[in-house]
């Protein structure tokens, strides 16, 4: 070998093992990136639900599901169990899957506010069902008449004892609009009336167990109560198992929402009467008013669903 080359030989061979030298394990394969989120389609709908643990929503979800298959629409469900923060962080999901619209019934009319100016930034129109929402922009608003139907249940309950008597009321979760609502409804006819009082009003959660639990404890200091009214069926139906535990007959009970088991019930003569309202039909006209969103049209701001009362 030429004695100029030998310099150039040995340099080449020490470039080489010096670059072998600094690949270890790690620099043998390009590091892994983190998995992306898959868009949704174009015609992907999100549908944040407060809880599945009331046949109310259940019966809403179906309606929804049916009325986006009708119309060739993906529908993404996401259940809240209501916990207001588990709703944002699903909310905040559906905003990250990029969905075309979303149809949200909120467990706390304050606490989701943040999420919906969430999809508002991100340019996704926003639907509420059933509950409002006090902030953000709200494309349209789909629900029956709270105020209306407590005003009917008052007003049922008052003729059934005469105007005259004392009165439980059942409440609803507390920053919810469907409570707030319901009970600003039925306090405008009863606490005209003189005769009549609100001797005990106390939160339970729109659960049936919970109503049962309270009405037991209103029952302990007072079982002069002539009526109840629940701000939702599941909730009468507690009271209704008080009722019957204590022996108490002949008590006005009122519940709000018109679900199988309630209905039932006042077949049987064990509640009075309930406010129909109807889940299925909000859940299917939530999907319409998507729908006109996804081929460009503009839905009605507000959509109000029929109220009767079933006794």
């Amino acid at each position: 070998m030429k004695t100029w080359l030998k310099p150039l030989l040995i340099a080449s061979m020490a470039l080489a093992f010096s670059a072998c030298s600094k690949q270890g394990p790690e620099s043998a394969a390009p590091a892994a990136s983190a998995p992306a989120v898959a868009a949704a389609g174009s015609n992907t709908i999100g549908l944040a639900i407060s809880t599945q643990n009331n046949p109310f929503f259940v019966t809403l979800k179906q309606g929804a599901e049916e009325a986006a298959k009708a119309n060739g629409l993906t529908l993404i469900t996401v259940d809240a169990q209501d916990d207001a923060a588990k709703q944002i962080a699903s909310i905040e999901d559906l905003i990250q899957k990029k969905v075309k619209v979303i149809l949200i019934n909120a467990t706390d009319s304050d606490a989701v506010v943040s999420a919906v100016k969430q999809a508002n930034a991100a340019h996704i129109p926003v639907i509420t069902l059933d509950r409002s929402i006090n902030g953000g922009e709200i494309a349209s608003h789909i629900a029956s008449d709270n105020v209306a139907g407590g005003k009917m249940a008052a007003e049922f309950l008052l003729e059934k004892i005469g105007k005259q008597g004392e009165i439980a009321e059942l409440e609803g979760i507390a920053g919810s609009s469907a409570a707030r609502e319901r009970g600003q409804g039925f306090h405008a006819v009863v606490d005209a009336e003189k005769g009549v009082k609100v001797a005990a009003k106390q939160p339970a959660d729109f659960d049936r167990a919970k109503g049962l639990s309270v009405m037991e404890n209103i029952l302990q200091g007072n079982k002069k109560i002539k009526a109840v009214f629940a701000h939702n069926d599941e909730m009468a139906l507690g009271a209704v198992q008080a009722l019957e535990a204590a022996g108490l007959k002949n008590i006005i009970v009122v519940g709000f929402d018109a679900t199988t088991d309630a209905v039932a019930a006042v077949k049987a003569g064990r509640m009075a009467a309930t406010v129909q309202q109807k889940p299925e039909l909000i859940g299917k006209m939530g999907i319409e008013a998507a729908k006109k969103i996804i081929d460009g049209q503009t839905p009605e701001k507000s959509i109000p669903v029929p109220l009767e009362l079933v006794k």
